[in-house]
């Protein structure tokens, strides 16, 4: 019963943070979308920081759930593995009106610079994501899927950063063509 009340905070305020930001986010609002009643914060989380930083884990959680299945699936090319996360994601924000982008990517522009907590939780979840990548570009690499003169630890690290900056601007746009235009550049160069 304990973890299921405290998962219900963290799940509803995931929820919040990802359309609000963390700032925003009060932490009556998070207990009032939980259905928690008022005392229940502090019994579970020693600060809001606390419970912002075990969102980040359940943003971590929830990234995996999503791309692993994709990303270990032996029966996929290499290069289709990575064009199936894209296209997860790409049929995702339209659902979404093209709103909230990645909730680490938002966090880490918030409090990436205001908090060293923050900046390290979120600093590993990235890296999290480039391991994603870089997993599947060393296979590739590994069965002459792709070029020899490729760096995966550095082709990884550009398609997440370059992914960022995707949603930044499919959030401006309205558009889900961003997106779309990071997977045409990603895979073409991968395949060349």
């Amino acid at each position: 019963m304990k973890q299921d009340t405290k998962q219900k905070i963290i799940e509803a305020g995931a929820r919040i943070i990802h359309h609000k930001g963390y700032y925003h986010t009060g932490i009556q609002e998070v207990l009032d979308a939980a259905g928690v009643p008022k005392g229940s914060f502090y019994f579970y989380f020693k600060s809001k920081e606390d419970f912002g930083l075990q969102v980040v884990d359940f943003y971590n959680n929830m990234y995996m759930e999503m791309v692993d299945p994709i990303a270990k699936n032996k029966a996929l090319p290499h290069l289709n593995r990575i064009e199936k996360i894209f296209d997860h994601f790409i049929n995702l924000f339209p659902e979404l009106d093209y709103t909230c982008g990645c909730p680490i990517g938002n966090l880490s522009q918030e409090m990436g610079d205001l908090s060293e907590a923050f900046c390290g939780k979120l600093a590993a979840s990235v890296d999290v994501m480039v391991g994603v990548y870089k997993n599947i570009l060393d296979d590739a690499k590994e069965s002459n899927e792709i070029s020899q003169r490729i760096n995966t630890q550095e082709t990884a690290e550009f398609i997440v950063s370059s992914w960022h900056g995707s949603l930044i601007k499919m959030k401006i746009s309205k558009s889900i063509a961003p997106l779309k235009l990071h997977k045409h550049f990603i895979i073409d160069i991968l395949k060349s």
